[in-house]
C-alpha cells in the first residue's frame, strides 16, 4: 500500500486491520472506505485520558456506575459540527465579553456613587442605594 497523509492511514486499528488483510483487498480500500471502517471499530484511543474516573455507589440494593472521562478530542470533525463548534465558540467569546463589559461598568458605576459623584442632578438609577441597604449592611 502507498504511504498515505491522511491519519486514518496512522490510526493503529486500520494498521493491523490492513495486515491481517490479504495485499489485494487492502490496497482497494478508498480513503473513504477506510474512513468508515475507523469510524465503525471506534478509531478513537481508549486509555489516553487526562480525566479517568470510574467507580461505584451502592444506593440500598442498588449499585451504579459512572464515568468521567476528559480529555483532547482527536476525532475528525463534520462541517456541520466544525461549524455549530466555531458558532458556539463564538456565543461563548460575546457572552463573556459582555458580561464582562456590564460588571465593569457596574463596578465603576458604585465606585462613582461610592465617591459623591453625580454626572446628572438628580437623577439615580438606584443601583447604589440598592447597594448600600443590602450588601454593605
Amino acid at each position: 500500500m502507498t504511504e498515505q497523509t491522511h491519519p486514518v492511514y496512522k490510526s493503529k486499528i486500520i494498521t493491523r486491520l490492513l495486515k491481517k488483510m490479504p495485499p489485494e483487498v487492502a490496497e482497494s480500500l478508498s480513503e473513504e472506505q477506510l474512513i468508515a471502517l475507523n469510524k465503525a471499530l471506534g478509531g478513537r484511543s481508549w486509555a489516553r485520558h487526562k480525566i479517568d474516573m470510574r467507580g461505584t455507589i451502592s444506593i440500598w440494593r442498588s449499585r451504579f456506575y459512572f464515568v468521567v472521562l476528559a480529555g483532547r478530542d482527536r476525532r475528525e470533525l463534520t462541517r456541520l459540527e466544525e461549524h455549530i463548534s466555531k458558532a458556539t465558540t463564538a456565543l461563548i467569546l460575546a457572552l463573556f465579553v459582555t458580561f464582562s463589559t456590564l460588571f465593569g461598568l457596574l463596578v465603576l458605576y458604585l465606585i462613582k456613587s461610592a465617591l459623591g459623584i453625580n454626572i446628572f442632578e438628580h437623577f439615580s438609577l438606584g443601583i447604589w442605594t440598592w447597594f448600600k441597604a443590602n450588601i454593605l449592611n
